[in-house]
C-alpha cells in the first residue's frame, strides 16, 4: 500500500466478481484531523504511522457511493455529500470539505440517476445523503431504527430527509434489498447504522459505511471516531468487522478509505485490491 494512495482522494475503481460489478463512484473529499477525529490516538500513534496523514496532520477521507450492478439492474449504496466547498476552519472538528462530483462520476460510467432503482443508506449523516433528491425515481432504503432516530441525529440534513420521505422504505436486519445484497444492522456510529453484505461469485463484500473512516483503524479497532453515537458499541462492531475481513472469502469496501476503498485485512493491516 503506497503512501500516495493513503493521502489522495479515491478514484473511480471497479471490481468484477461473478455476475456482479461493484464500482466506487467518487463525489468529494473531507480532511479529518488525526488526533481530533480519532481521540483515542496519541502523538505517538501518528509518529509510528505517519503515512496515513497529510502534511497538515489530516486523514484523507473520500466521499462517494458504491454502485452495485447485476443483470442490468443497479443499486447505489449511499449518495455522497452534494455540492459543497468549505475551507478548513480552526474551530471545526474537520478540515476542508469538498463535494459535488457524484452525478458526473455516474455519467462517466454511462448512468443517469433514473437508472438507479434504489439507494440504500448506511446511515443518514449529511455526507451520505447529499444527492438523494436527484434520484427522483429511486426507492430510498434505510434501516428501521436509523429512520426512527433521524430526528435525534446530528450531522443530518433534515430538509433532504423530509423531501425524500415519501420514497423511503425501511428495512430489517438480514433483509435482502437487492439480488445478493443484504442489510445487516451494525449500530454504533449511529443508532441504526447498516453494513451491506454483497454476495458475488464465491466472495462476500462488506460495504461497512462509517464503521471505519480510515484504514488506520484496522490496526486498532478501539480507535473510534469522535462522531460515533455509541463509542463502546461502535468499537465492538469494529473488532468483529476486522475479524470478518481477515477471512479469505471476504472483501471490504470502506467508502471513506482515501484511494484504497476495496481491500482485505491481512496480518492485521488493510491491503487494497483492485
Amino acid at each position: 500500500m503506497t503512501t500516495e494512495r493513503l493521502r489522495r482522494p479515491g478514484r473511480t475503481r471497479t471490481l468484477s466478481l461473478g455476475d456482479t460489478t461493484l464500482t466506487f463512484v467518487p463525489d468529494g473529499v473531507v480532511q479529518l484531523p488525526g488526533l481530533g477525529w480519532l481521540p483515542k490516538t496519541t502523538d505517538e500513534t501518528w509518529a509510528a504511522h505517519p503515512e496515513y496523514l497529510d502534511e497538515g496532520g489530516y486523514l484523507t477521507a473520500t466521499i462517494g457511493a458504491l454502485l452495485v450492478s447485476r443483470d442490468g439492474r443497479h443499486l447505489l449504496i449511499d449518495a455522497g455529500v452534494g455540492k459543497i466547498d468549505l475551507p478548513a476552519e480552526v474551530s471545526s472538528k474537520i478540515g476542508a470539505l469538498e463535494g459535488g462530483a457524484l452525478l458526473d462520476s455516474l455519467a462517466g460510467l454511462g448512468h443517469r440517476p433514473s437508472d438507479i432503482e434504489a439507494v440504500a443508506l448506511t446511515h443518514v449523516h449529511i455526507d451520505h445523503t447529499g444527492w438523494l433528491t436527484a434520484f427522483t425515481e429511486s426507492t430510498v432504503l434505510v434501516t428501521e431504527p436509523e429512520w426512527a432516530h433521524r430526528v435525534h441525529s446530528g450531522d443530518t440534513d433534515h430538509a433532504t430527509l423530509d423531501a425524500i420521505a415519501p420514497r423511503v422504505r425501511t428495512v430489517t436486519d438480514g433483509e435482502e434489498v437487492f439480488p445478493g445484497v443484504r442489510a445487516l444492522l451494525s449500530p454504533g456510529h449511529t443508532a441504526g447504522h447498516a453494513t451491506y453484505a454483497i454476495t458475488a461469485g464465491d466472495q462476500r463484500v462488506l460495504a461497512f459505511g462509517d464503521a471505519m473512516h480510515s484504514p488506520v483503524q484496522v490496526l486498532d479497532p478501539d480507535w473510534g471516531a469522535v462522531s460515533d453515537h455509541d463509542s463502546a458499541q461502535a468499537a465492538a462492531y469494529r473488532h468483529r468487522l476486522v475479524e470478518e475481513l481477515s477471512t479469505p472469502d471476504t472483501i471490504g469496501f470502506g467508502v471513506h478509505f482515501a484511494d484504497v476503498q476495496f481491500g482485505r485485512v491481512v496480518d492485521g493491516t488493510w491491503q487494497p485490491i483492485d
